[in-house]
């Protein structure tokens, strides 16, 4: 359990420091490296820190190993080798999600629907395991550590596919229009992260000795209830992407920490209500792992229409408030079209 916390949190910041700070994309060219990478520590501090102690870094685990050496010494043997291993899957994935890392090519921003599909697996995955990592252990801070972990792996994987992470915010930018994704492509993202939710689920279980929870309504709060936090704050987040990530001039260094900021409002918010799932990827690995230890599993099911409504809604009021990027669209059109 501690091997794979350490090597699954040094994996994630050893692969959102190549990708924001050493890739052909990013490095020197962004101000927002030092933020992504800072928070995969708080990410993962409470995310992990209950299982192995959340060291992530070889000197960490060495210093600690050394000055309390009077009372045990050794663990920091095993925690170098599993920190290590990290750091060659982030090597070896982030050679496989920034193609153009390998040769002389330059990044062109255009990646292949494979590579999109593995960004959007990763990304998902560490969101999911972060969820449940902190709910089990009973973090101090697991509404700042989940938006930590979407924030940095949107910074990371922004570029290469749109790090939606969540088949709401997929279902918001598909009808928000303007082709900024195909249906098919959509449906393919949606797929993919579903299964990277399901999988984290599972991993998160194995980390925690086989718990898991239930998703639904917290106490003394019904369905309905539940049902109008989960579409008003994934209006949120779904209309805060729209409005900060897909627009014309998107906003360029800090759209990671937007969103990301969303998912720490609807936490706190909403989370004694509905539990502040706002993803149906997040729902349906939070369900399937507890469906495995003889719960219920048909809850993600209601959830992920709320969710998907407020996806819906968000693509609605951002057609309504952003005109101007629909009429860029239309001049578009008229200037490429006959005379």
């Amino acid at each position: 359990q501690a091997a794979l916390a350490e090597m699954l949190y040094t994996f994630m910041l050893c692969f959102v420091v190549l990708n924001v700070a050493a890739s052909k994309m990013h490095a020197g060219m962004n101000q927002f490296y030092g933020l992504a990478i800072g928070f995969v520590v708080i990410a993962g501090g409470y995310g992990a820190g209950h299982i192995s102690g959340g060291c992530f870094n070889p000197a960490v685990a060495w210093g600690i190993d050394v000055s309390s050496a009077g009372i045990g010494f050794g663990w920091c043997l095993a925690y170098t080798v599993f920190e290590l291993v990290g750091a060659v899957m982030a090597a070896v994935l982030f050679q496989v999600v920034r193609p153009e890392e390998k040769g002389d090519g330059e990044p062109t921003g255009d990646y292949p629907n494979g590579v999109k599909l593995i960004s959007e697996f990763l990304g998902t995955y560490m969101l999911v395991l972060t969820v449940g990592l902190n709910v089990i252990g009973g973090s101090k801070a697991p509404v700042f550590s989940i938006g930590a972990s979407l924030m940095c792996m949107i910074f990371a994987l922004g570029s290469v596919s749109g790090a939606h992470f969540n088949p709401a915010v997929t279902t918001a930018i598909l009808l928000s229009g303007r082709g900024k994704i195909k249906g098919g492509d959509a449906g393919a993202y949606m797929g993919v992260q579903i299964v990277g939710g399901i999988c984290a689920a599972l991993t998160y279980s194995a980390m925690e000795g086989g718990q898991t929870f239930p998703l639904g309504p917290g106490k003394g709060h019904s369905w309905p209830q539940a049902a109008i936090a989960e579409i008003a704050f994934t209006f949120l987040l779904c209309y805060v992407v729209l409005a900060v990530a897909t627009v014309e001039t998107p906003l360029s260094e800090y759209f990671g920490l937007a969103i990301g900021s969303c998912v720490i409002a609807g936490g706190y918010a909403i989370g004694a209500v509905s539990g502040g799932s706002l993803n149906p990827a997040v729902s349906f690995g939070i369900s399937s792992a507890h469906a495995l230890g003889g719960g219920q599993f048909v809850n993600c099911i209601a959830y992920t229409l709320f969710e998907l409504i407020g996806g819906a809604l968000a693509a609605g009021v951002f057609k309504a408030t952003h005109v101007q990027e629909y009429q860029a669209k239309e001049d578009d059109r008229g200037l490429s079209g006959p005379a």
